[in-house]
């Protein structure tokens, strides 16, 4: 059976998908749009939620001579690992502040897409070699407030650049999809659920 591991990136954490005020959040609304998606399909859904977790982003001293000599000495780490790993398809979902991705999204890159696990070092003129011998897909949806054609042309789309060319990509994995959704305070709760209907099709495809 098919295995979609989504990482999810929200201080409201995946509970914050209802509409309450001062806990509510697009994203988190997002991810449980997926999960019924894909689980509707017949798919296996693993969802990590990095603030449920109490996932530590910093990458500290100890963890850097681990990560240099291919070590791992968070075992939180080490899960996500395993989970990445047995995954076909992984989807993050988080919200766009300052033009990137949260603290907690950027310390997963740091700290879980390991060398020597999750990709392993290029050999004289090759690029990474990557590990995540299961993927076939990787999706990036991400919210924010700035319009997306001022997000592309002004900013250069600088999530993209990170998370596919200068992460897969540069593993030598290229079957990625973005789905963005830009200027959301604009909108109303009616237009917000409208994308949600719209979008559970879209994450499957």
């Amino acid at each position: 059976m098919k295995n979609i591991c989504i990482v999810f990136d929200h201080p409201y954490t995946v509970d914050a998908c209802h509409n309450e005020p001062h806990n509510r959040s697009f994203s988190a609304a997002l991810v449980t749009e997926a999960q019924k998606s894909y689980e509707k399909a017949g798919v296996t859904v693993d969802v990590i939620d990095l603030h449920k977790d109490g996932f530590d982003p910093v990458m500290h001293k100890e963890d850097l001579i681990a990560w240099r000599k291919k070590k791992v000495i968070d075992s939180l780490v080490a899960d996500y690992q395993e989970r990445l790993l047995k995954a076909d398809e992984i989807v993050f979902i988080f919200p766009i502040w300052w033009e990137a991705m949260p603290a907690m999204t950027k310390g997963f890159f740091d700290k879980v897409i390991a060398k020597g696990i999750i990709y392993d070092e290029p050999q004289q003129g090759k690029i990474f070699v990557n590990k995540l011998v299961n993927l076939k897909k990787v999706k990036l949806v991400t919210v924010m407030a700035t319009p997306h054609l001022l997000y592309r042309w002004v900013f250069g789309n600088p999530v993209t650049k990170i998370v596919f060319r200068g992460t897969f990509r540069k593993m030598g994995f290229h079957k990625v999809k973005w789905l963005n959704y830009a200027n959301m305070t604009k909108l109303s709760n009616e237009e917000r659920t409208k994308k949600l209907r719209i979008f559970g099709n879209k994450i499957i495809k």
